[in-house]
C-alpha cells in the first residue's frame, strides 16, 4: 500500500534524514510534499531522482496527506498538527509537543507497536536519548523487571540540530587555527569541551533532556512506577548518542542471559570485545540503524547479582529520530 506523504521540516537535519531513510527503505508514497519554514520556500530538493520544491508550511498544507512526519520544532507541531489531523492526515510528530499527553501514543516499534492503533491523528516520537537508552532495555525488562535505571547521557551536537553540527566543525576548525571560537549556536564552547545538556533546568536541578528520559521512559513501558534517575551531557561528537545505563532488577541476572536476550533483541547490535577492549562507539553507531550494545557486567555493588551495567551508542538522527518515525509510517501502512 502506498500514500500520500507530507514533510514538515524537511530542510533540517532530522528533515534531511527523512529523506535519506525513506529512499533506503524504499518507502511506498504516491506523492511526496516538502515543507518548511517561509524561509525556505522555493528551495528545491532532489529525491529518488525528481525535484520537489519547498512550500511553506501553513494551516492548508496538508489537503490530500494521509501520513505526515514532522520535525519542525514543538511549536510548529502545536500550531500545524491539528491542522494535519483535520485535513485527514496521520501525524507522526518528532517533536516534544505532545508525548506526555496521554491520548497521544508515544511508540518505539521494537517496543511498544501495538499503542499505534490507539492513536486519534497523532502519534509522538519519543526523545533521542530515551529510544537510544531503552531499546536494549526492553528486552530486558520483559525477561527480569527492572526496579530502577541510573542513566548518563553523552549526547552528540546532531542532537541540537545541524546548526550545532556546523558550529562543533567550525569551533574545531578555529580552535586549531588559534582563533577564538564563537558561540552561536550552543551557550558554550562545544569543540574539546562538554557541558551540561543545553536544555532547561527545572526547579529540581535536572534539566529538560533527563525529565524526558524518566517520564517518555515510563510511559513506554507503561511502567509509572520505574525508578529512574538521569544526568545529560552534551560532548564534542558530531552524530550519535552514548549512555551509560545501571540496571537493578527484580531478580538475580546473570549476563549470560543478558547477552542471550540482547543477540536476539530487534534493533540492537551487541559490542562486547572484552579481549581487545572493544566497545560501542560514535563512529560504529554514525549512519547505521541499530543500537550497539557493549561494557556488559556485573555492579558488584548490588547483592545477589541483581545489578547489571551496560554502554550503548545509537544514531541519534537515525534512530533517534527519523528511522524510529518512519518504522511508524511503516506500521500505519501495515494496519
Amino acid at each position: 500500500m502506498a500514500c500520500h506523504l507530507a514533510i514538515a521540516g524537511v530542510t533540517g537535519a532530522v528533515g534531511q534524514e527523512f529523506l535519506s531513510i525513506l529512499e533506503e527503505r524504499n518507502f511506498p508514497f504516491d506523492t511526496l510534499k516538502v515543507l518548511a519554514s517561509s524561509r525556505s520556500k522555493g528551495k528545491t530538493i532532489t529525491f529518488k531522482g525528481k525535484e520537489y520544491t519547498v512550500e511553506e508550511l501553513t494551516t492548508d498544507s496538508f489537503e490530500g496527506v494521509d501520513i505526515a512526519l514532522f520535525s519542525a520544532g514543538g511549536s510548529r507541531s502545536k500550531e500545524f498538527a491539528p491542522a494535519a489531523v483535520k485535513a485527514g492526515a496521520v501525524v507522526v510528530d518528532n517533536s516534544s509537543a505532545f508525548r506526555m499527553d496521554p491520548e497521544v501514543p508515544l511508540v518505539v516499534p521494537e517496543i511498544n507497536p501495538e499503542a499505534i492503533k490507539q492513536h486519534k491523528g497523532i502519534i509522538a516520537n519519543p526523545n533521542c536519548s530515551t529510544i537510544v537508552g531503552i531499546v536494549p532495555v526492553w528486552p530486558l525488562h520483559q525477561a527480569n523487571p527492572v526496579k530502577r535505571m541510573v542513566v548518563s547521557t553523552y549526547q552528540a551536537a546532531s542532537g541540537a540540530g545541524a546548526a550545532a553540527m556546523r558550529e562543533l566543525e567550525t569551533q574545531s576548525r578555529d580552535i586549531l587555527d588559534g582563533k577564538q571560537p564563537k558561540m552561536e549556536v550552543l551557550p558554550y564552547q562545544i569543540a574539546f569541551n562538554c557541558f551540561n545538556h543545553n536544555s532547561a533546568l527545572g526547579p529540581n536541578g535536572y534539566n529538560e533532556e533527563e525529565m524526558k528520559l524518566v517520564k517518555e521512559t515510563r510511559k513506554i513501558f507503561s511502567c509509572p512506577d520505574i525508578k529512574i534517575t538521569a544526568t545529560c551531557i552534551r560532548i564534542p561528537v558530531m552524530r550519535a548518542h552514548c549512555e551509560s545505563i545501571n540496571l537493578e532488577f527484580t531478580e538475580p541476572m546473570t549476563l549470560q542471559r543478558v547477552r542471550e536476550l540482547l543477540a536476539d533483541a530487534p534493533g540492537v547490535t551487541v559490542m562486547d570485545d572484552r579481549e581487545h577492549n572493544r566497545f560501542p562507539m560514535p563512529i560504529d553507531a554514525s549512519g547505521n540503524d541499530d543500537v550497539y550494545v557493549g561494557r556488559i557486567r556485573q555492579d558488584e555493588s548490588l547483592p545477589d547479582g541483581r545489578g547489571v551495567n551496560i554502554w550503548v551508542a545509537g544514531d541519534q538522527l537515525r534512530k533517534g529520530a527519523a528511522l524510529n518515525a518512519i518504522q511508524i509510517a511503516e506500521k500505519l501502512l501495515e494496519m
